[in-house]
């Protein structure tokens, strides 16, 4: 099945909201892979989301704000926290186009444990900050548990102006409506709907990380090919949904 097209709103409703969050001050860099490196690991069911022949591997520090179950109001502390993930993009085999995360740094520890036993997400314990100082922003990421304790992230960008229309690459790499993971040995997309993503191009100042080598990708061009600046939007997800396979 062809995968369906990217849209800048979500194409479907969620049914019941399962979860809350807010995602703010997010900086998304991205590279260019090749697709062989990014099929290898996927899981099984999925294949490589392409545009115009090329994949693409993401780095995206932000700060997770009051994450809440069902509608109940979002948690201010043990839901609010400082996050970078390492990302890749899938297709179904019912076409539908989604991230698959391949680590998750956070700075609370007890979200960290229930994303990983009851979503399968590989979240990870760190030392984190997000720091604004005029039009720049800067995030550091320190793994803590589990390890290895030696990764890292150094991340700054300058915020530019404002987009009116994105690409359609960047419209690619941030209209994402779901995510893939393995639950109880069985492929799931986790959807989601939030408001049209305000954008400002970025100029990325800082980039010293080994993240993304430790999630299996350790060839990556030294300039990235888009890098973006998002003041952030309110997200709600649905249940899991099981994917044939």
């Amino acid at each position: 099945m062809e995968p369906e097209p990217v849209t800048a709103e979500a194409p479907r409703a969620i049914g019941r909201t399962l979860m809350t969050q807010s995602w703010l001050e997010l900086a998304f860099v991205h590279w260019e892979v090749e697709p062989a490196a990014v099929a290898r690991l996927l899981p099984p069911g999925t294949v490589p989301d392409l545009f115009e022949g090329a994949a693409y591997a993401g780095l995206v520090p932000f700060r997770m704000h009051r994450v809440g179950w069902f509608s109940l109001p979002g948690t201010p502390y043990f839901g609010t926290f400082p996050e970078t993930n390492v990302r890749l993009y899938s297709v179904d085999g019912e076409g539908r186009r989604g991230v698959v995360f391949r680590s998750l740094e956070a700075a609370r520890l007890v979200p960290v444990l229930a994303a990983r036993t009851g979503f399968r997400l590989p979240y990870v314990w760190s030392r984190m900050g997000i720091r604004h100082e005029g039009d720049t922003v800067a995030y550091r990421s320190d793994r803590r548990w589990p390890g290895p304790r030696d990764l890292y992230s150094r991340i700054k960008v300058r915020k530019g102006e404002a987009l009116a229309e994105p690409t359609a690459l960047e419209h690619f790499l941030t209209a994402r409506w779901g995510l893939h993971t393995v639950i109880a040995g069985r492929l799931r997309y986790i959807p989601n709907v939030h408001p049209r993503w305000p954008l400002h191009r970025a100029e990325l100042l800082e980039c010293e990380e080994n993240l993304v080598a430790a999630a299996g990708l350790a060839k990556l061009g030294a300039a990235p090919a888009s890098v973006l600046y998002s003041p952030g939007v309110p997200v709600r997800f649905g249940r899991p949904l099981t994917v044939a396979v």
